[in-house]
């Protein structure tokens, strides 16, 4: 997709914090991963609305029985792992 120079007014301090936590050099890619990040969240957002509206029919039950779980089970604890990075 094409990129064009943009003008805009932004909260230096946010914007400066943002890039440090994501390592960018720049912030047009902290820009662009934000607006990445909330159109993902605005659709999925869309998504569950939707889902709400018009529930799973019995049929649907049944088919989301039949998918492989056991590879969510998982004996590692992730907050443990990356308990240094709250905050």
């Amino acid at each position: 997709m094409a990129k064009q120079k943009v003008t805009i007014t932004l909260d230096r301090a946010k914007a400066d914090e943002a890039r440090v936590l994501i390592g960018s050099a720049n912030t047009s890619e902290v820009i662009d991963v934000a607006l990445g990040r909330l159109i993902r969240a605005e659709r999925l957002r869309r998504d569950i609305d939707a889902y709400r509206r018009l529930p799973p029919t019995d049929t649907d039950l049944l088919v989301a029985l039949q998918a492989e779980t056991s590879g969510l089970a998982d004996d590692t604890d992730w907050a443990a792992l990356y308990d240094d990075e709250v905050g």
